[in-house]
């Protein structure tokens, strides 16, 4: 993972995701996934452009399935933008990055 890359697990996610003091991108993913792969190289760059302002992590949904199912995650890749506990945006699917980056720019005005 790449060095801003947290790793969530059902066991850290409410204290690293939904307590956060910034807001959190939450990449659920699963290392079968194709499409997940592809998007793997987007979310360490946004991990590292926006150090400081936003958290940004992945979710293996194969080994947190509690922290999937209570979001309701049926497709991956799935992204998820955080706020203050409550999930501001979502994202499905190996967009571009700036479909990610316009949604966080928006949140951090």
């Amino acid at each position: 993972m790449a060095d801003n890359l947290i790793e969530f697990t059902d066991e850290n996610f409410e204290n690293e995701v939904l307590k956060s003091d910034i807001p959190v991108l939450v990449d659920f993913w699963a290392e079968w996934c194709g499409p997940c792969h592809a998007l793997a190289p987007t979310i360490a760059e946004i991990a590292n452009d926006y150090s400081g302002k936003v958290k940004v992590g992945k979710v293996n949904v194969d080994q947190n399935q509690q922290t999937a199912m209570k979001f309701g995650i049926r497709s991956i890749p799935s992204t998820l933008l955080i706020k203050d506990g409550n999930v501001a945006n979502q994202v499905v699917g190996a967009v571009p990055k700036n479909s990610i980056t316009k949604l966080i720019d928006e949140i951090l005005k």
